[in-house]
């Protein structure tokens, strides 16, 4: 974008103004008395200062929160004193809000150069921190509720690297701005020449939000109501008010009181995924955008604007839990270099490339996004020895015997009959669901080679289909373990930059499991091969 579009797109939008810290009546930085339009973007550039808007209306809605707990909690005072208590902290809060941020206003700025980005700031300890351009992996815009009501929004310009240095957050600037700077900072053009059409190539449909309560987030948000309900009584004293809840467990027997409780746990459970899964997943869009860039778009309350480059991308993870798989869905993830493997949620959710989606609306945008005419995880795979089925029935029947042992143990030990018949009641049922899992588990081996992509498949309770590219692959591990030796086993290891960095075929036929390794990257076991014939 040149100096006179930029210069344009500010007369036309007061964000652009509010972003690069312009006098909408001079066009000049009140920092630098220069225009910023005027050269290039070697000019230092201020935060919009709406955020201090921002900051204050959030500062207000908990103040607003916490007083009316407090106002909950004392409530046996007086209307008067609990206006004492609350008022003078709430306006204490509100004024440090509004000297913190037109400070941190003042202290930080940031500019773009050809070769690098700059940001300084800190109030008490001055920093500078300077990112390179060639090492941007991702530009990622975030808004919440009251910076999309402002208009301005937080981006977060990250190398990927597993350091705090190695990315720098403008919290916050116009959404115009944001805009360019993440169209800029992310255009290097194509370099690999392929023609790929640009544009839409998946939306969010509705009908997706029925695969939600199938998560295990079901369950574990109604185990969370439960011990919030619990933990909020406990804090204001209300413990008594809750025991009427245990009589009337008591009254409905063991099986009626457990079966209530879990009723409403899941219930609680299904509306709390179902709210959980709109806000992340509301208003998605998946676009390839001119440059060779994959722009995800998302969120309900919190707009998310999530960038990857398409020759950062060495291929797709095809994701089904148990729970989806059951009707058929599944979700769709970016194996790519110059995203964080580890760490927060937030950095693991960003791979996400399609939410949970029918099985056939996910091959779809496998092939769109991977530029093929039919997506490498559809492609038919070699099927695992019957020796891996074995193995995966002795190692869940030994998983089962354990607790049963230790159970039964201490029944005899203890004189505990209730003990012998959880053991001999968990042998049945957990013997039952460990061998439908094991067999399932089997069925799920796979792998095969599908164009220039290696494809590895496994799991039962979260099967994955990951489709690798083969000239992403930098080594290659052959592991036998003991067990695996007795049974002329052997686990393929793929070693690659992106993703988690290793992804395994498992329990593959020995010989068999060389031959493929050989065929996937020519020249790796050439040695090994000769040698074993």
């Amino acid at each position: 974008m040149n100096a006179g579009a930029d210069r344009e797109a500010d007369s036309a939008d007061h964000d652009a103004d509010a972003a690069t810290g312009t006098d909408p009546a001079t066009g000049t930085d009140p920092a630098t008395g220069t225009d910023p339009a005027a050269g290039t973007d070697a000019e230092w550039r201020r935060l919009d200062p709406r955020t201090v808007r921002t900051s204050l209306l959030t500062v207000a809605g908990v103040c607003v929160a916490a007083g009316a707990a407090i106002g909950f909690g004392i409530g046996s005072m007086s209307l008067f004193w609990t206006l004492v208590t609350v008022l003078p902290a709430s306006a204490a809060a509100l004024a440090g809000a509004v000297v913190v941020e037109r400070v941190r206003l003042h202290k930080t700025r940031y500019r773009v150069l050809p070769d690098r980005v700059e940001l300084t700031k800190g109030i008490v300890v001055r920093t500078r921190r300077s990112i390179s351009r060639d090492r941007i992996r991702t530009v990622d815009l975030t808004a919440g509720p009251p910076a999309r009501f402002f208009g301005i929004a937080t981006v977060k310009i990250d190398t990927g690297e597993q350091s705090p240095e190695s990315s720098l957050s403008l919290h916050a600037v116009a959404r115009a701005e944001g805009e360019r700077l993440r169209a800029d900072l992310l255009d290097r053009g194509r370099r690999d020449g392929a023609p790929r059409g640009d544009g839409r190539l998946a939306t969010f449909d509705p009908r997706w939000m029925r695969y939600a309560p199938l998560s295990i987030v079901t369950p574990v948000l109604g185990v969370a109501a439960y011990g919030a309900v619990l933990q909020v009584a406990r804090m204001f004293g209300l413990e008594s008010d809750v025991l009427w809840v245990f009589d009337l467990l008591g009254r409905l027997g063991v099986a009626g009181g457990l079966a209530l409780v879990v009723a409403v746990g899941v219930v609680i459970g299904v509306i709390g995924s179902l709210g959980l899964f709109a806000e992340m997943w509301w208003n998605y869009r998946l676009d390839r955008e001119p440059g060779g860039t994959l722009r995800v778009r998302r969120g309900l309350v919190t707009a998310r604007s999530i960038s990857l480059e398409e020759q950062r991308l060495r291929g797709v993870e095809l994701v089904e839990p148990l729970g989806v798989r059951t009707v058929g869905a599944a979700r769709v993830d970016a194996v790519t270099t110059g995203l964080r493997t580890q760490g927060e949620n937030e950095d693991k959710e960003r791979k996400t490339l399609l939410p949970a989606a029918p099985r056939g609306e996910a091959e779809r945008v496998v092939a769109a996004v991977l530029a093929e005419e039919a997506g490498p995880t559809s492609a038919a795979l070699t099927r695992h020895p019957v020796a891996a089925r074995g193995k995966r029935i002795g190692w869940a029947l030994g998983a089962v015997a354990v607790p049963v042992a230790a159970l039964a143990a201490i029944g005899l030990l203890y004189s505990w009959p209730a003990g012998l018949h959880l053991a001999w009641i968990g042998a049945v049922v957990g013997a039952a669901i460990a061998v439908a899992l094991a067999l399932d588990a089997y069925r799920n081996l796979g792998h095969g080679l599908s164009g220039d992509y290696l494809v590895a498949r496994h799991g039962a309770v979260r099967r994955s289909t990951v489709a690798l590219q083969r000239r992403g692959v930098v080594g290659l591990t052959a592991r036998q373990s003991l067990f695996q030796r007795r049974r002329g086993l052997m686990t393929i290891t793929a070693t690659t930059a992106a993703g988690s960095g290793a992804y395994s075929v498992y329990d593959v036929g020995a010989d068999e499991g060389l031959v493929f390794a050989d065929e996937a990257v020519p020249g790796l076991f050439g040695p090994l091969l000769e040698r074993r014939g």
